[in-house]
């Protein structure tokens, strides 16, 4: 099993693209090269068994689309939403499945930030209490903090105070975070001092890094849309995503900050960057090289 030199973290890798997506082909390639686990979408229990029968773990299982619904406006559909992602939980938790994987969207309903934290608040509370009353308490959520598509970049949990007001808000201790220092990177917010303020509340990683262009920062600024700009898959005018190490995040400090605070969990891989996406030969090494 690969592992970090800092820690010991078990790596794993994410599924998120359409070869990974096939048990036939994603479980051989991660036994093989010796990931330790995998982070799946929302699968029906069998394809999840047939991960775990073959003695590899899972990371994380996305909850069940649409997130935003966890924030809607209309109080019956967060009910909802927060009832069928325990329904899917309780699906799938004797797979022995723990940590469940999701955005806190606040969807496209013309109503105020401040209006959709609240109402987030309220549906991913229902959520953890809801999964709280399974067996040992040992189902957990973790918010990926994405901002999002542009212009409006709708996660409400992305920033140091999004995050801070979701779990606090919700006085879940079955919620926190899902630590990418890529997003904060890209955002300009400072990930060492994120990974020790959040340390406590982080229950899984993602690997996966931010080069920051210079010379794209230069010529377009941060805040703009460019008239004309190159393409950069996997990024902006200024930044893009990038297999770990080959960007800006200071791996050994952040793994020595979340290993001090105990951390048990993996880091799983999740490949974006435009170097190896785009063909399955590509991705398949970009994960292994990430790990």
């Amino acid at each position: 099993m690969a592992t970090t030199r800092t820690g010991s973290i078990p790596i794993g890798m994410r599924c998120n693209s359409a070869w990974m997506s096939d048990p036939d082909e994603v479980i051989p390639f991660a036994i093989k090269h010796d990931f330790a686990c995998i982070d799946t979408g929302a699968w029906e229990p069998e394809k999840i068994k047939a991960a775990t029968d073959q003695g590899l773990s899972i990371g994380t299982v996305d909850l069940p689309q649409p997130w935003e619904n966890l924030a809607s406006n209309d109080p019956a559909i967060r009910s909802e939403a927060a009832d069928r992602c325990v329904e899917y939980i309780t699906s799938i938790y004797d797979s022995g499945v723990r940590i469940f994987f999701a955005c806190a969207l606040m969807g496209n309903e013309d109503t105020d930030r401040k209006t959709r934290e609240e109402n987030a608040i309220e549906g991913f509370g229902r959520l953890c209490e809801g999964i709280a009353k399974l067996p040992d308490g040992g189902a957990r959520i973790v918010l990926e903090g994405w901002p999002g598509p542009g212009p409006h970049f709708p996660v409400l949990a992305c920033t140091p105070e999004g995050c801070r007001r979701l779990i606090q808000g919700t006085g879940a201790a079955n919620l926190g975070i899902n630590f990418d220092p890529s997003h904060l990177i890209r955002m300009g917010i400072d990930s060492v001092r994120f990974a020790e303020e959040f340390a406590q509340h982080v229950f899984h990683i993602h690997g996966k890094d931010t080069e920051m262009i210079e010379e794209g920062q230069y010529e377009y600024g941060t805040l703009q849309e460019p008239i004309e700009a190159p393409t950069i898959p996997y990024g902006g005018t200024y930044w893009r995503y990038t297999i770990p190490g080959h960007g800006c995040a200071r791996w050994t400090k952040l793994l020595n900050i979340l290993c001090g605070a105990d951390y048990k969990g993996y880091i799983s891989i999740e490949l974006e960057d435009m170097h190896y996406n785009g063909s399955t030969s590509g991705e398949k090494r970009g994960l292994i090289a990430s790990r």
